[in-house]
């Protein structure tokens, strides 16, 4: 079986490629590897440049600080946008595969925080896009290396995902509750008592089962409050059927996720890898899918 050289964690896409030698590979090394101090103190600047960047911008939308402060929010905004324009000809340039960096999520994510401000100037209603770069923070889960939380959100995007057929039936469920009492209170209250049309009947309906209730229609016969009332007591089943869904798929998982984590090497024997581990930490073997290779034994996981 093929083998491949271990390789330091990628930061953004599994498979971008790092150069052998020379500048580019030095260059990856600092934006791409979490390993060394240079990439942890380039990778904790950045997160410190996006707080600050979005503090900027949300800042910016107060009409009272705007008034004041309007240049120098303008030269912050340009300066952070040349910076993370910088960064992303930097990520294209270092990697041995570009188009891969570029498609992928963080490539695009990265895109998308620098062209609001260029944008902005043929269209300026498109400024408060910015706020997009706080996407970029989703990298704190790989510097860091908080890998029990990047397994719990894995655990809970699968039950999520597992769980999507219950959820949309009881979905279609409740939408046909609400249409047929929000059409029983439109013929009960009438448009005298602010029920005009259908459609304010169902938007009523919708406010009451999910327990939001914004006063700005209220039934005024006793019929409509004894329809209000079991709309009312329908919405505590409303919150809790999905919640229930979810937590019974997770629970499901958890008894089967430590027998995905158990996968080894078939070369060197190594264990503990996840179901996300394409290649040996320890020899660069190609692993198996998960749930192939069960019965080595596990080591700590990474």
């Amino acid at each position: 079986m093929e083998t491949q050289t271990p390789s330091a964690p990628l930061r953004d896409a599994s498979d971008l490629g790092r150069p052998p030698t020379g500048w580019r590979r030095s260059l990856y090394g600092v934006i791409f590897e979490s390993d060394t101090p240079a990439g942890r103190a380039f990778d904790k600047a950045i997160i410190a440049a996006i707080l600050v960047s979005v503090a900027v911008v949300i800042a910016d939308s107060v009409p009272a600080l705007n008034q004041r402060h309007r240049g120098t929010f303008a030269a912050a905004e340009w300066f952070f946008t040349v910076l993370f324009s910088l960064e992303y000809l930097a990520r294209i340039v270092s990697v041995q595969h570009p188009w891969r960096y570029m498609r992928s999520f963080f490539g695009i994510v990265d895109l998308l925080s620098v062209l609001p401000t260029y944008l902005a100037v043929l269209f300026p209603e498109l400024h408060a896009l910015i706020d997009v770069r706080i996407l970029r923070l989703l990298r704190v889960f790989r510097i860091f290396k908080l890998t029990d939380y990047v397994a719990e959100y894995q655990l809970l995007g699968e039950a999520l995902a597992a769980s999507r057929r219950k959820i949309l039936v009881f979905l279609s469920a409740v939408l046909m509750v609400v249409l047929v009492l929000g059409t029983l209170l439109y013929v009960v209250e009438g448009p005298e008592h602010g029920f005009t049309d259908i459609p304010t009947s169902v938007y009523w309906a919708i406010t009451t089962i999910t327990t939001v209730g914004f006063g700005d229609i209220t039934p005024k016969t006793s019929a409509g409050r004894f329809i209000a009332s079991v709309m009312m007591l329908i919405g505590w089943g409303t919150l809790a059927v999905p919640t229930g869904i979810v937590t019974a798929e997770m629970t499901a998982r958890r008894q089967v996720r430590p027998f995905l984590l158990a996968r080894g090497c078939p070369a060197c024997g190594a264990g503990g890898y996840g179901p996300e581990a394409r290649f040996c930490q320890m020899c660069g073997t190609a692993l198996p899918p998960a749930g192939e290779n069960a019965q080595a034994p596990a080591a700590p996981l990474r």
